[in-house]
């Protein structure tokens, strides 16, 4: 039996509150042009916003006058969404925490994950959102999962816990003489 093969993430659709608080915070605050809106096709009571998260794809939120922003807690249990995360700069991300305290949000201060850095806040309706900043470029032809992948088997062959920097420089050399030619011996 064949696998069903994707190819990225098509979009993510959230229930969200009011169009307008929905919004101040996808454009407002993470600055994700609002790209259109048409009503939902299966509930046409509601709206249909859609954002561009920055790389093409589609972030989409259902909204209804009838529901005002409301930061309650979210069932987080099996088959519900955790946190959604996004990647920004290293330029932005050291600016997070002062830009969230000037728009007034509450958020975990800068978290090392060894191989990004992330800052967690919830949006309007209490979702949790993470902003992500990788640590390292991927060389030229590669991306981020495929330094991720290497660095994974070296840290499991080195007994390590997590991914961490010298995982990922290692990785990054090994890539890097895997996928490029050189009349030298070094």
């Amino acid at each position: 039996m064949r696998k069903l093969q994707t190819q990225g993430v098509h979009h993510i659709t959230i229930t969200g509150a009011d169009r307008q608080s929905t919004i101040d915070f996808w454009e407002g605050v993470l600055g994700m042009p609002f790209v259109f809106d048409q009503p939902n096709l299966d509930d046409p009571s509601q709206g249909h916003l859609y954002f561009d998260p920055g790389d093409g794809r589609l972030i989409t939120v259902f909204t209804s006058e009838d529901r005002k922003p409301e930061r309650k807690p979210i069932d987080q249990g099996q088959g519900y969404l955790h946190h959604l995360a996004f990647n920004v700069s290293k330029v932005t991300f050291d600016q997070l925490v002062a830009r969230l305290k000037e728009r007034g949000i509450p958020n975990s201060g800068p978290k090392d994950r060894g191989f990004m850095d992330s800052i967690y806040f919830k949006d309007p309706v209490g979702m949790l959102i993470e902003l992500a900043s990788y640590r390292f470029e991927p060389p030229a032809g590669l991306t981020h999962t495929d330094v991720l992948h290497r660095a994974h088997l070296i840290r499991v062959k080195a007994g390590d816990k997590s991914i961490d920097t010298v995982h990922l420089a290692e990785a990054i050399e090994d890539l890097i003489a895997e996928n490029t030619n050189s009349l030298s011996d070094q």
